[in-house]
């Protein structure tokens, strides 16, 4: 087993590196001061190409060559040597050049971003986006061609293994199918039931941090390997034992903050969870981002926005703002958390309103990939996008196209998992239910533990074992996805709860 272990000692090194990037990339968007930018960009720049060169080294291909016949591999080791050549194929497409001029681009325009988006001027950032997605195309075509499928197919494979645009078509076209009507007749439910009543602030953001954390140590995040902080935009980063999650608050409202929260533990959770014994190897990673998301969706939106859970919650919430009379009754609170409008926020959206945005930026960037749509363009095609599948208009480029991160910090190819995530939060959750009976009894105790632990036993501590999502969800639920079942879960919870 001389090259397999050669190659697990390399493969340690790479993920080492990418730890440090990790924490470099939380403390950029946390803490790091502005001036600091250039340099930060080159701090990361040298450290992606350092990770690249060992990964694409001409020995590495020969270790994986020779591994095969070196005999003696168990089950992870197998596994692990298949994520291995995975991880290599995708590299080796990639010019080391290539990988530099990305990371500094990405680092000008991650940076340039934030002016924009506070000063809602689309234009401020459009060069620096189109040299990134300059460069990510350019990337995606070498990727393409080294695996044998399409630039966009490309981008998705490298967030989620085997992902493939003419299956979430089907799957979004599904949605898209059966989320109009839901849509009017869960309104319709609500207009007939009692106005929500928004408690009042303010709402103090060390009482609302007290509570976050509170909230967290329930669902079993350890602080000895995380922490949380503020950034503009809510994530989970960092580097193994050492989870980075990040939240903003508002002190006129408490419920975006808190539920914000609760989304990045669940990824925190994840990472935690994953498997010891194969930290810093390819096996022991996250099986692929679309299962990341259903474990934030499964903490915060099966979970946390449960019934049972929010009459456990009701008087915690009370005590932690010192609030009294209707707006903090246990009734209102449920129908605030399960409150279903048109917005112009993802990150804020309800269950039934969320797959539209995403579905929205999946169309959006197909184009913008392809080259079918200009990215000076963009914020025209976006608000007609919100008209078609929202009807409403973004009143300015801060809460239509500048609201995310992800395409100026180069995570063309990652939205589709958020809604690819919700659907299989559903299942996996229905799941769980349907194997323990006591996971529902134990939200109303505000206690995550039986659902928890079954996540560690088939997601979590499955690493990437299974070949595939589809493997993962199989093994686990007994089929792979299924949009029936998260049609189910909305209908179930807005029309029949």
């Amino acid at each position: 087993m001389t090259a397999y272990r050669e190659l697990e000692r390399r493969f340690a090194r790479i993920a080492a590196i990418g730890g440090a990037i990790g924490i470099l990339g939380w403390d950029t968007q946390t803490m790091m001061p502005t001036g600091a930018a250039d340099a930060r960009a080159e701090q990361t720049a040298t450290l992606s190409v350092l990770a690249h060169e060992l990964l694409t080294a001409p020995e590495v291909g020969d270790l994986l060559a020779r591994a095969d016949s070196d005999g003696g591999l168990d089950a992870w080791q197998s596994a692990n040597l298949r994520e291995m050549r995975r991880t290599h194929r995708h590299a080796t497409a990639l010019p080391a050049d290539l990988v530099e001029a990305t990371s500094r681009a990405i680092s000008a325009c991650d940076m340039t971003w934030r002016t924009a988006r506070a000063q809602s001027d689309f234009a401020l950032l459009l060069p620096s986006l189109e040299e990134v997605l300059r460069l990510t195309r350019e990337g995606a075509v070498a990727r393409g061609e080294a695996l044998g499928i399409s630039p966009y197919d490309a981008l998705l494979d490298e967030h989620d293994p085997g992902a493939r645009a003419e299956r979430i078509d089907t799957l979004f076209d599904d949605l898209a199918a059966f989320l109009p009507g839901l849509l009017a007749g869960v309104c319709e439910r609500q207009a007939a039931e009692p106005p929500v009543i928004v408690p009042e602030g303010p709402f103090p953001v060390a009482a609302q941090r007290a509570l976050g954390e509170r909230l967290m140590q329930r669902a079993g995040f350890d602080f000895a390997r995380g922490r949380l902080d503020v950034s503009l935009h809510p994530f989970c980063g960092g580097a193994d034992d050492d989870v980075r999650i990040t939240t903003r608050y508002d002190e006129a409202d408490f419920t975006g903050a808190l539920m914000g929260v609760l989304h990045e533990t669940g990824h925190a959770l994840y990472e935690q969870g994953r498997p010891r014994d194969w930290m810093g190897q390819p096996v022991g990673q996250a099986r692929g981002m679309a299962v990341h998301e259903s474990q934030s969706l499964i903490v915060e939106m099966q979970a946390s926005r449960s019934p049972e859970f929010l009459s456990w919650l009701a008087p915690v919430v009370r005590e932690a703002f010192g609030g009294s009379g209707p707006s903090w009754e246990t009734d209102n609170l449920r129908r605030l958390y399960s409150r279903v409008r048109p917005g112009f926020i993802r990150v804020d959206a309800d269950e039934v309103t969320y797959p539209a945005h995403v579905i929205l930026r999946y169309r959006l960037e197909k184009a913008m990939v392809a080259g079918d749509l200009p990215l000076a363009d963009l914020p025209a095609a976006w608000n007609a996008g919100m008209r078609d599948l929202l009807g409403i208009e973004p009143p300015d480029d801060r809460r239509g196209c500048l609201q995310d991160i992800h395409w100026p910090s180069g995570g063309w190819g990652y939205f589709p998992s958020y809604t690819l995530g919700a659907m299989t939060a559903a299942q996996l959750f229905e799941a769980a239910c349907t194997a323990d009976a006591d996971v529902r009894p134990a939200l109303a105790r505000g206690d995550l533990a039986p659902l928890v632990g079954w996540l560690r036993v088939h997601v979590h501590g499955r690493g990437c074992l299974p070949d595939s999502t589809d493997a993962l969800l199989t093994a686990a639920t007994g089929r792979p996805l299924d949009v029936g079942v998260f049609r189910r879960h909305l209908e179930r919870r807005y029309l029949d709860g």
